[in-house]
């Protein structure tokens, strides 16, 4: 007999705006992807609610007429949590919980909050524990109102320091200390790193949930965990593997994010530098989404910052066994052609046409073109080992040949 789970979720309201900036087209994409993350968190996405506002309000983020919109709904329908698609200031953040009496999340904290769950070894939970302690210093003051008031009485006389001003020292405290812990780690992995010996490295990179975890279970026959949910993935993974005739390494990372915290790229720099240290990029990109161009561009960003835009790349437009398109009416001549209206073939003769058929297009789940996949990274891999070693290319006889008849 098979028992039932029940899941219980937790209700939530979104809350974004619509500015220069941002269109409505491109809030709601925001919103879209800010409900994926509260399931993801464990939410249940309840309402959504936007306002046109040319800034932000520095008190409340958004105006007086719509919060009093939110307060209404939030308690006629028993909403727990409000989750703002910005980062919040920590003053408003408190002003907003006065208002609304429930609790309050920007995008930062919610993804911080996924990632304190998903977080599996303790390596990964440091990574965490740190971007949450640098989140929350400045908001400390929002938490402990009532800590403010100075101490007093025989012998606590003269300068003293304000309980608020302790808790400020002892969450400073941790954060150097686990900084001095992800420093020895970095270390080590990094002596790890250089004991691998001198097999080429090639790292999967992209946005969150475009099927990496899923392309490294299909190349290496390993059984890394892959599931359809934000950031399932958080501890890099590296696996041998052979295409042919030729050893490889190939590491899985976590996928990346549109508005990603700065603490979190600070505190998985080792993750990101598995991205640094390898020959070969495989940047994959979930076709079937809507807004793929964009998330290639968000990935390329933080390829950039982390000065690593000019490796050699493989773009692998994965997920083409769920890709869809409008087609547009032979006689219809009034509707303007949109990325939504190409067929896959027509992608392949876009900007795709221009990257010296470092394009593949590919299915993890069904297999589809994985033949064509392993040619290409085969050839990608051997040109590198080829360069680096041209006189010791004995170990990969066929390699040796080929190169002769070159």
């Amino acid at each position: 007999m098979i028992e039932e789970i029940n899941i219980k979720y937790e209700k939530v309201v979104l809350v974004g705006i619509i500015n220069q900036e941002q269109d409505e087209a491109k809030s709601k994409e925001y919103l879209d992807e800010l409900e994926f993350l509260s399931y993801t968190a464990g939410g249940e996405v309840v309402a959504r609610f936007t306002q046109k506002i040319a800034v932000p309000n520095p008190k409340t983020f958004i105006g007086t007429g719509k919060m009093e919109e939110i307060y209404e709904f939030v308690h006629e329908h028993e909403v727990g949590t409000v989750v703002f698609d910005d980062e919040l200031s920590p003053a408003q953040q408190k002003n907003i919980e006065k208002i609304l009496k429930c609790k309050i999340l920007d995008r930062t904290s919610l993804i911080l909050d996924i990632f304190a769950q998903r977080a599996q070894t303790s390596y990964a939970r440091t990574q965490v524990e740190l971007a949450q302690y640098q989140y929350l210093l400045p908001r400390l003051t929002g938490l402990w109102t009532h800590l403010e008031r100075q101490r007093g009485g025989i012998g606590m006389r003269g300068p003293g320091e304000t309980e608020i001003e302790t808790d400020r020292r002892i969450v400073r405290d941790r954060i150097a200390l686990l900084k001095k812990k992800l420093e020895t780690i970095d270390k080590q992995m990094a002596t790890q790193r250089g004991n691998r010996g001198a097999l080429v490295r090639v790292a999967l990179v992209g946005y969150t949930n475009v099927g990496k975890s899923t392309l490294m279970n299909v190349i290496s026959k390993s059984d890394v965990f892959a599931e359809n949910k934000l950031f399932a993935t958080l501890d890099t993974t590296v696996r041998k593997v052979v295409i042919g005739n030729l050893p490889f390494l190939l590491s899985d990372t976590v996928g990346f994010i549109r508005k990603l915290p700065t603490q979190l790229v600070e505190s998985f720099k080792s993750t990101l530098d598995e991205v640094r240290e390898a020959d070969l990029l495989l940047h994959v990109v979930d076709i079937s989404h809507p807004n793929f161009e964009e998330h290639i561009a968000s990935v390329n960003g933080i390829l950039d910052e982390i000065k690593c835009s000019d490796k050699p790349t493989i773009m692998v437009f994965n997920k083409i066994d769920q890709y869809e398109y409008e087609a547009i009416e032979e006689d219809d001549l009034v509707t303007e052609k949109e990325a939504k209206h190409f067929t896959l073939e027509e992608w392949r003769q876009t900007w795709m046409n221009t990257m010296n058929g470092n394009a593949l297009f590919i299915s993890a789940i069904s297999k589809e073109n994985m033949d064509e996949f392993r040619q290409k990274v085969y050839s990608a891999v051997r040109e590198i080992h080829v360069t680096r070693f041209p006189y010791n290319n004995f170990l990969y006889p066929e390699i040796a040949v080929d190169q002769q008849e070159e």
